[in-house]
């Protein structure tokens, strides 16, 4: 591979590397908080914004994923219908007490909260909602971003929590060219391996501990769909998003 095209494959390995160093502590914090939760019968809430979004899909009715895991979120923070306005509402007050309110999670639920600035209303909402009702909060962000976004509310989302996961994204996200950064974003990139890491550690500590995690099975392999049905039957009432009722 030429060494124009290898540029950003390496930086990219540079930024999981980094956070490695930076996060691996905060990752099996994480994942001994989630087992607990869980353990206890716990529902793990999760919420994002926009782009974030992703991350709040990459943890719901995933295959390989927690079944314990209540997506939290308004409708206005939805980019694909109204991207402007996903925008506006993110930044608007109120919004992200509202959506805890709906959620009502209360101990020995979890909370992890998806923002890569963790500086607009709606995230930080989230967050602190969730701390003053005694749910402690894992904040997947990035120090680096925060410090150089726009601040849009009084504090950030790593104020309000418990354990920080600094996904070491950089500001304005883009990681292409080195010299003059203007495409080809990481934010996702990052914070999807930080959650495996996450799910992995989480795996390793439940054999320790002899647990077996409720965990989706791929509905595109042979018997999922049968193994996937004592989970819908279990949390369905307590989790509405997955059969919306």
């Amino acid at each position: 591979m030429p060494d124009a095209a290898r540029q950003f494959p390496d930086r990219v390995r540079t930024l999981l590397d980094d956070l490695d160093d930076a996060s691996g502590e905060s990752i099996g914090a994480t994942a001994a908080l989630l087992l607990d939760s869980i353990e206890a019968d716990g529902i793990v809430h999760v919420a994002g914004a926009g782009h974030s979004l992703a991350m709040v899909c990459e943890t719901f009715y995933r295959a390989g994923g927690l079944a314990a895991v209540r997506p939290i979120w308004d409708p206005g923070v939805f980019p694909l219908d109204d991207a402007v306005r996903s925008t506006r509402v993110e930044r608007r007050g109120g919004v992200g007490r509202d959506v805890v309110a709906r959620a009502a999670p209360a101990p020995p639920d979890v909370a992890v909260v998806f923002s890569t600035s963790g500086r607009n209303p709606y995230p930080v909402e989230v967050a602190e909602e969730c701390a003053a009702r005694g749910v402690p909060v894992v904040a997947v962000t990035s120090a680096r971003a925060s410090e150089g976004a726009a601040a849009r509310a009084a504090t950030t989302l790593a104020d309000h929590a418990a354990i920080v996961l600094d996904t070491r994204v950089p500001p304005g996200d883009a990681l292409h060219p080195a010299e003059e950064p203007r495409t080809a974003a990481v934010s996702t990139i990052l914070a999807a391996y930080a959650w495996s890491r996450v799910l992995a550690a989480l795996d390793d500590l439940a054999a320790a501990r002899g647990v077996d995690p409720p965990r989706w099975t791929s509905a595109n392999v042979p018997g999922g769909d049968e193994v996937n049905v004592a989970l819908l039957e279990r949390y369905r009432h307590r989790v509405p998003e997955l059969t919306g009722e």
